[in-house]
């Protein structure tokens, strides 16, 4: 039974559209799906899903609580981990151009049991990120709607739990309502289809983009130096300042650069993979990683950074100066945009990873269903929303974000790791893109990201050993009896 945990799925050579070959996916059933975005959608997807939490939300909550001014080091700390895997990821995008990202990369390489793990962990990724980014965009909501004394009161627009020093505790709030009603708004969008989401998401990329440049013209001129002092605050205890805090800071902002990853679960949908999904993949990352240092230095300037821990910490910054409360009404009109594309990208991800373990045999065949008319997984695209809504509903943003970048980590490492397992297992396989100095970045790569994943999360172990049993468990009852890699084997 042990090896047969490590059963991998076979892999053949995709058909590559530039010479003329049919494209279906070098997986088995990737056929149904519509092959419609363009190199530049890709790259747009992949800035639709960076920009936005990492700025808008998470980038207040890392410098507050953590890295303080510092926070501009975790960020490339994160970025240069992403860098790593970003490459790793290209490589298997532009070879084995399927939707299931991590999980179909694991599955070809390290075996069934493995895949399943890194499966179970992007659920973390994707679900759970979607319902993080919705707790933030209710933030910015309410603050724009507050300045039409619109606002919501607070029982409709804040998680009812929280935690606090490790426990969970009632808020005395009902439901996130805001939160819900757009992970269900973008949930029904996606149910429509991929290509009028990608064209959506595009128009988003843009706005948000604008709203960046005009936060960093307009704001950088009010920047107090002084509030880059001390730049990194001494330690306060783990993972609170210090060096400490600077990497448990880039554990945190992890979570604003899954938007490449994201890329790579519309691999089945690209109409050129071997070209552009390396262009997407790695083009997004770059783009995003420069905006990130530029906007943590105005904003960490603007505000001393123990004021900055709220879901909304771009607007609270502009609060302060009577002179930019025109910008604050725009930026927050940037943010419910920006954030938008971000949830839309998660909830496209999500329901196309469980399509490909459906295929496998490894979810029930629900997840597998494909529209006839959109040509979406549109089952899953009902279940992720509904349980997004959930999670967006009633938990708070900090153990959301948390959870999220704990489950990337672990993806990113194990597809830093297959590809030098698939180079030595399969070094026949074509390779439109190849990592270079693969020896080293491959390791170096899954280093730093397993590295960002222990550290900093010891008080979530507890949490993350519950979901892994939970996901046994799936897998064992259902998963292992009904895998069609499994049959065939047989």
């Amino acid at each position: 039974m042990f090896k047969n945990l490590f059963l991998t799925k076979p892999v053949e050579p995709a058909g590559h559209v530039d010479a003329g070959e049919p494209v279906e996916g070098s997986l088995q059933g990737e056929a149904t799906l519509k092959r419609s975005l363009t190199a530049t959608q890709l790259v747009m997807l992949g800035i639709g899903a960076v920009i936005g939490a990492g700025i808008f939300v998470l980038s207040g909550h890392a410098a507050a609580e953590h890295a303080g001014p510092a926070i501009v080091i975790s960020f490339i700390i994160a970025g240069f981990a992403c860098a790593l895997a970003g490459l790793c990821y290209a490589e298997f995008a532009a070879m084995l151009p399927v939707s299931g990202s991590a999980y179909s990369y694991s599955y070809a390489t390290l075996g069934e049991f493995v895949a399943w793990f890194i499966g179970w962990n992007l659920v973390l990724e994707y679900m759970f990120a979607a319902s993080t980014v919705a707790v933030g965009w209710s933030g910015y909501l309410n603050s724009f709607l507050g300045s039409f004394n619109m606002a919501l009161p607070a029982s409709l627009a804040a998680a009812p739990l929280n935690v606090v020093e490790g426990s969970i505790v009632y808020t005395g709030g009902l439901i996130n309502l805001p939160a819900v009603f757009i992970v269900a708004a973008l949930s029904g969008l996606c149910y429509v289809g991929i290509t009028q989401s990608a064209i959506v998401n595009s128009v988003i990329v843009a706005i948000k983009v604008i709203v960046i440049v005009m936060f960093v013209a307009f704001a950088a001129q009010y920047v107090n130096p002084d509030n880059w002092v001390p730049f990194v605050p001494e330690n306060q205890g783990p993972g609170r300042y210090g060096i400490d805090g600077i990497i448990r800071g880039a554990s945190v902002v992890f979570f604003a650069y899954i938007g490449f990853d994201a890329v790579s679960t519309a691999a089945g949908e690209a109409k050129n993979p071997q070209r552009d999904m390396p262009i997407g993949i790695l083009g997004s990352l770059v783009i995003c990683t420069i905006i990130y240092i530029i906007v943590a230095l105005v904003l960490t300037g603007l505000l001393p950074y123990p004021q900055l821990s709220t879901p909304k910490p771009v607007a609270t910054a502009l609060e302060a100066y009577p002179s930019l409360l025109w910008l604050k009404h725009v930026v927050e009109l940037g943010a419910i945009a920006g954030l938008s594309s971000v949830i839309l990208v998660m909830l496209m991800g999500q329901p196309r990873i469980f399509y490909s373990m459906a295929k496998d045999g490894l979810l029930p065949k629900v997840f597998a269903k494909v529209h006839p008319k959109f040509q979406t997984p549109y089952m899953g695209t009902i279940y992720v929303g509904v349980f997004a809504c959930l999670l967006a509903g009633f938990l708070p943003i900090g153990l959301l974000g948390e959870l999220v970048s704990m489950g990337t980590l672990l993806a990113f490492a194990t597809v830093s790791i297959g590809v030098l397992v698939l180079r030595k297992s399969r070094p026949d396989l074509p390779r439109p893109f190849r990592v270079p100095a693969a020896a080293i970045i491959c390791p170096l790569g899954a280093a730093a990201c397993l590295y960002l994943f222990w550290k900093p999360f010891s008080e979530h172990w507890p949490l993350m050993t519950g979901w892994t049993v939970i996901g046994l468990l799936i897998y064992f009852f259902y998963g292992y009896r009904n895998s069609k890699v499994r049959q065939a084997a047989r």
